[in-house]
């Protein structure tokens, strides 16, 4: 058994998958990104993306707009992406300027080219259990408790964390008839009561609550699962500021019996099931 859940052997095995695909069906995959702003974190990432796009065949393509940009003339933008036939995906990078709608904005990208997997139509399929594009980060969890072959049927499952990209879309798969689902699922949050009691009841425990080391040692219960989709700047002394979970992973790291770090975990699985969704 694997102590700590790494992001590195899956990615691998996704981008060769993905390369291989490409080439024995001669495909042309393209991702257009669209970026308002220059936030460093958002530019940063479309970047990353680029790279490793172009490792595996994947042009990724980004669009720098204005972000003074109008409501009208964006949902045109997107039109035309929906209406050109080179187009695989469509992405919006957050965050968007304020006076943008971004409701309006994710609606309008058409539900076939939703990557990201945040369209209503795409979300009503996957509470449906029928074929769509699953958010990226849930499907990241999903795909690390295959490659590391994590049981769930039957388990107590807790989720610490409620949102329309994490929580709920991540409990829906873990409720599904599936090999890696069949869970008895639990969604907790800022809100709960006793949230202490409720996690350590969890075989499995995953937090997407967005705060940095709030899942302490007394949370989770001796030899449970502990996976960590939280990704949280915090100051560092010799960096200037550093990524760290919402788990506080040395105090949790003897206690579990699986653990995912960060950086180098869930995140990391999540760029790798973005492209895999454009494919």
């Amino acid at each position: 058994m694997t102590k700590e859940l790494r992001a590195k052997p899956i990615i691998k095995k996704v981008y060769t998958e993905i390369r291989e695909e490409i080439e024995a069906k001669n495909l042309s995959p393209r991702l257009d990104v669209i970026i308002l702003g220059e936030d460093p974190a958002s530019l940063y990432y479309v970047q990353n993306l680029q790279k490793k796009g172009e490792k595996i065949g994947i042009e990724v393509n980004a669009l720098n707009l204005d972000p003074k940009l109008s409501q009208e003339n964006l949902l045109a933008k997107i039109d035309e992406m929906n209406n050109n036939p080179k187009v695989s995906g469509v992405m919006l990078q957050k965050p968007l300027p304020n006076h943008l709608n971004e409701t309006e904005i994710v609606n309008a990208i058409n539900p076939k080219k939703d990557v990201d997997g945040f369209h209503p139509v795409n979300m009503g399929k996957l509470v449906l259990d029928e074929p769509g594009f699953v958010p990226c980060t849930p499907a990241a969890c999903i795909e690390m408790m295959k490659f590391y072959e994590i049981e769930t049927s039957g388990k107590n499952v807790v989720i610490i964390g409620r949102s329309n990209i994490v929580g709920k879309p991540l409990a829906n798969l873990l409720l599904r008839k599936d090999k890696y689902a069949n869970a008895t699922v639990t969604v907790c949050h800022s809100r709960t009561q006793n949230l202490a009691e409720i996690s350590k009841q969890a075989d499995i425990l995953i937090s997407a609550i967005g705060i940095p080391f709030f899942v302490k040692e007394g949370m989770i219960k001796k030899d449970a699962i502990v996976i960590d989709v939280g990704v949280n700047q915090i100051e560092d002394a010799e960096k200037g500021y550093r990524y760290v979970g919402d788990v506080d992973y040395e105090a949790c790291f003897d206690k579990s019996s699986e653990i995912t770090p960060v950086p180098g975990g869930v995140g990391s699985v999540t760029t790798s099931m973005l492209l895999k969704n454009v494919l």
